[in-house]
């Protein structure tokens, strides 16, 4: 099953799920570390800083960049703007039961990645990823967290034939 963003969500997505910040400290991280989007991870890396997931597509608003990313096993993925697929779900389910560092290279969009990295993250994991003109988002990922990524995602369209 593959889920479709639709146009009166788009809006909705705009609101940070969690604390919008500039600058984040190591100290001030305690549990899983999940980051989304290269601009979020490239930041992360600089400050030594090193996810237990990245999800990343090799771009930054849409245009590529040079960057190449050395953590941990990688897990290759199509997903194409404005969609989840299986492929992505599947992966990051796959990243969560692995016990090492993982990196996810979207072939597309990671655009949403977020929402199903927020609803199968463990309870106080720290899902990271960015805002565009304002920094990142920091989710500490708990029940109402989860509650609300699980509402929007029931809110999508679904194509039951959709990978």
């Amino acid at each position: 099953m593959m889920y479709l963003l639709r146009e009166e969500q788009r809006e909705e997505l705009r609101k940070p799920l969690g604390k919008v910040v500039k600058e984040i400290k190591k100290e001030e991280l305690h549990g899983m570390i999940i980051s989304v989007g290269d601009a979020v991870t490239m930041w992360l890396d600089e400050h030594e800083i090193k996810p237990d997931i990245s999800i990343i597509d090799y771009k930054i608003e849409r245009k590529r960049h040079g960057k190449k990313f050395e953590n941990g096993n990688v897990i290759r993925v199509k997903n194409p703007a404005g969609r989840i697929t299986r492929q992505l779900w599947e992966a990051i389910r796959k990243a969560y039961e692995m016990k090492e560092k993982v990196r996810i290279e979207v072939d597309g969009e990671e655009d949403l990645a977020a929402l199903p990295a927020i609803l199968m993250a463990p309870a106080g994991a720290n899902v990271i990823y960015g805002l565009p003109s304002h920094g990142m988002v920091v989710v500490k990922v708990g029940e109402r967290e989860k509650e609300v990524v699980k509402k929007f995602i029931e809110e999508m369209e679904r194509d039951e034939n959709g990978d």
